[in-house]
């Protein structure tokens, strides 16, 4: 089709010259893309139908200078564009087109004096974003539908009517609504990189996600995610799991920054998404990264430039109610300073007996836009719990194990009715970041994140079972646990080139300190028959603790990233962390201070070839360290255990729309402690474990409405080396198979458009219980459902999960103790926008 502009525009503006044509590549293919046609249909006739009546595409962007400003035209060969409306915000004129695709998204910096950028974007739900952003002030656009396209008539901000102090650059301080195919993360390089150019698996769980699957917790999340499995039960507060195999206890960040007590009674209503980097990352986070298998960063919800009420109300099974707030918006006419506030309460019981829980969260932040290059976050979040109960698994016998007495019901609480257990956690910090030019960036981000968990009276846990396979022990604990963890970073982000080839550099250095604290004294509690139980919750303390220990470690990082684009389809990172850390342990009772200090360097290497565009084929080599702390029987102190992966792997961007990668991945993890052989009082390092596996994901719209996330995951993970644990047994808490599905389809137009469905599956093989392999504990295939209805501000839903009521058991490491799984459920839920 022509690039030119009709006559009678010529003829006003003969002497101005065309800035930029450029014609937007298509892709050849066989046939139109799936992701492209209308909705609803219920046959494959209506499929093959809906073809010819596809979406309009844009095909190119065009950008001609006029004597008022700028015309910006959308051309398209198959249909005309929808008219849209246009907004402002901040300096920046934003039309959404509705019922439309663009070939390739389009971005032009600084087209003349007065606009700072042009670009042109898809959105979820056949939508194309048109944002113009002016330098001083927001520019206002004519828009007209033509036989070839879309004209935007741009005219030029009034600069006079904004005073230069108050010019406003629109920052985006969240990852843009994507649906189910996000296209970039930053947990991966530290840096916002599309997802295909990250030479080692990365997989999002956006927000679409979370909200569709109503998740209420960290683990309903990662519930998406190939390779991580579960080890705790959703009636357990605190969280666990393996990755690809290894224990994932601490490798958690808040928006980049580390924080490993989030995952522990922490709450989860102000998440956005949830970005989860497969194998080791201590080359970008340290010891925050030394979590073998993932590391998993928490998107918070960032304040929003346009004023945004919500207000939610949840009712479920077994007596759960809650409530959420979510407000934001601008507090000044200029919208340099947004606020958001998350709160939120809830009260609920559970399916296991004597566990009842009262929660409360507040999750405030603040955005300041100071200048039109330097922007700052400050936000928080505080989450209090209250539980009358306590619950730490029940017996492996009589469960997963035959019984000769008998079998015991999943709900069983051996620990019995409990007074109040308290659990604060909270976190509170900043984020700056200062532009210095478009090529240099500088940002500096602080996290305090502390946690306490105290109870009024002893708390009663179970043990193991007496020989007669019906009596449980138990005892009683009561104390404090506290901890703080403090942590600032600093990062200076450039772009240059060296002859051909583009370079995007990092440099940045973090120091923290963790302390931790264990005043505790530990106390005989009654025996129960598990068959006939009869609770005597009496625990004679004697006021003295009998355990006390204070743990203080401190850490600096220096890390170096380089992202090379040594041609247009081929990329390199290379990156490594030297991290120097030392750890002090203070025990009053038994009168000891023992500090230890020591070094590690953590390289990271990988390639990325895109033969064409949507296929990029990369290569990766990571190492990791985990400070091990003690000393030989000689007197040795241990060096950092580390981890050593390879992989290798294939990312297709199906469409615009889908994307799929596939992973193969070798993870060894080596100087583990071990029985030293010689003088069972201490330990060696030559024990030895490895992870081989295969990760398959999928996540997007296959067909406008029907979305899809799911993955497949192999994993052969065993032990290799060890003096005291069998050569060849499996990992506890690592199935072989595993397989996880969610997908819904949203009626797209018509009398019920709004109205939608869900439906889920996860599988998990066999998996053993302890490192021992004396527990195996069955595979179980477990079903979830929702239906959902939205129209314009208004949301309902109806989640079912384990739909047909499936019994199945998790396993963290114990030899006498397993998890019992959540029954079916039902959760409702009504929100309202206004």
């Amino acid at each position: 089709m022509s690039g030119s502009v009709d006559e009678s525009e010529q003829s006003t503006t003969p002497s101005v010259p065309l800035l930029r044509s450029r014609l937007l590549p298509i892709h050849p293919i066989a046939s139109p893309l799936l992701s492209d046609l209308d909705q609803p249909a219920i046959t494959v006739a209506d499929w093959i139908a809906q073809i010819e009546a596809s979406l309009v595409q844009i095909t190119a962007v065009q950008l001609e200078a006029t004597e008022t400003g700028l015309r910006v035209i959308l051309e398209t060969d198959n249909g005309l564009l929808d008219v849209p409306e246009t907004r402002s915000v901040g300096n920046a004129l934003i039309a959404d087109i509705p019922n439309a695709t663009i070939a390739e998204e389009f971005s032009q910096a600084n087209p003349l004096e007065g606009i700072a950028l042009v670009s042109v974007t898809s959105l979820p739900g056949n939508r194309v974003r048109v944002a113009i952003t002016g330098t001083d002030a927001p520019p206002s656009a004519e828009i007209s539908a033509e036989e070839q396209g879309l004209v935007l008539a741009v005219t030029l901000g009034d600069a006079s009517a904004v005073a230069e102090e108050d010019a406003i650059q629109v920052v985006v301080t969240g990852a843009q609504d994507e649906g189910y195919n996000p296209s970039n993360a930053s947990v991966g390089t530290r840096t916002d990189t599309p997802l295909r150019d990250i030479p080692q698996s990365v997989q999002v769980v956006p927000q679409q996600v979370l909200e569709d699957r109503q998740a209420r917790s960290i683990r309903d999340g990662l519930e998406n995610v190939s390779g991580i499995a579960a080890i705790t039960s959703s009636v357990s507060t605190r969280q666990y799991f393996t990755a690809r195999g290894f224990e994932l206890y601490s490798g958690f960040l808040v928006n980049g920054i580390p924080d490993p007590t989030i995952a522990q009674d922490a709450g989860f209503v102000n998440l956005e998404r949830l970005e989860v980097l497969k194998g080791p990352a201590s080359a970008l986070y340290g010891d925050s990264g030394s979590s073998l298998g993932a590391t998993v960063n928490f998107v918070t919800r960032q304040p929003l430039p346009n004023p945004f009420y919500e207000v939610s109300a949840i009712v479920g099974s077994f007596n759960n109610y809650q409530g959420v707030l979510d407000f934001s918006g601008p507090l000044n006419d200029s919208e340099t300073v947004l606020y958001r506030l998350i709160a939120a309460y809830q009260s609920n019981e559970t399916f296991v007996d004597f566990n009842e829980t009262q929660t409360f969260s507040i999750a405030p932040s603040l955005s300041f836009s100071l200048g039109s290059r330097t922007d700052l976050v400050v936000e928080g979040d505080f989450y209090h719990l209250r539980r009358n109960g306590a619950y730490n698994g029940l017996p492996a016998v009589g469960t997963v194990i035959a019984s000769p007495n008998g079998e015991l019901n999943r709900s069983f609480n051996g620990t019995g009715p409990q007074e109040d257990i308290s659990v604060v956690n909270g976190r509170v910090g900043y984020r700056l970041e200062h532009r210095f030019s478009d090529n240099w960036e500088l940002r500096n981000a602080f996290l305090y994140s502390f946690y306490a968990d105290s109870a009024d009276s002893a708390t009663i846990l179970v043990d193991g079972l007496a020989d007669d396979n019906r009596t449980l022990e138990r005892f009683g604990t009561t104390g404090d646990i506290e901890s703080s963890n403090y942590y600032l970073n600093t990062d200076l982000l450039g772009s240059f080139q060296t002859g051909t080839i583009d370079h995007r550099l990092l440099f940045g250095f973090s120091l923290s300190r963790s302390t931790t604290t264990f005043d505790v004294e530990d106390a005989a509690a009654e025996p129960i028959d598990i068959f006939d139980p009869v609770f005597d919750q009496t625990v004679v303390l004697t006021g003295n603790s009998n355990f006390i220990e204070s743990t203080t470690r401190d850490a600096l990082g220096i890390y170096l990233q380089d992202q090379i684009t040594l041609t247009e389809n081929l990329k390199l990172l290379l990156g490594g962390r030297i991290d120097i850390f030392e750890e002090r342990k203070d025990n009053p009772i038994d009168n000891v201070e023992t500090s230890q200090s020591d070094t590690a360097f953590s390289p990271r290497v990988g390639i990325v070839y895109q033969p064409i565009p949507p296929i990029s084929l990369y290569a990766s080599y990571a190492r990791s360290f985990t400070p091990t702390i003690g000393t030989s029987a000689s007197g040795e102190a241990f060096e950092p255990g580390r981890g050593t992966q390879y992989e290798i792997g294939i990312r297709a961007d199906i469409n615009g729309q889908l994307s799929a990668n596939l992973a193969f991945y070798d993870l060894t993890r080596t100087n583990v402690t071990t029985t030293d052989p010689d003088d069972s009082r201490f330990s060696v390092q030559t024990g030895e474990q490895k992870s081989q596996g295969i990760e398959l994901d999928i996540s997007g719209e296959i067909l406008p409405g029907w979305n899809i996330i799911g993955g497949y995951a192999y994993n052969d993970a065993r032990v290799t080396e060890d003096n005291t644990i069998p050569v060849g047994n499996r990992l506890f808490g690592a199935p072989e198979h595993s397989f996880n599905l969610w997908t819904t389809y949203r009626i797209q137009q018509g009398t019920f458009q709004g109205l939608g469905f869900g439906l889920g599956f996860n599988y998990v093989g066999e998996t053993q219980a302890n490192l021992a392999n004396t527990i195996e504990l069955p595979s179980f295939f477990r079903t979830d459902a929702a239906i959902f209805y939205e129209r314009d501000r208004f949301r309902a839903a109806v989640n079912f999960r384990n739909l047909f009521d499936v019994e199945y058991y998790l396993g963290r490491g114990s030899d006498t103790l397993v998890y019992a799984g959540e029954p079916f459920t039902v959760q409702g839920t009504v929100s309202w926008q206004f």
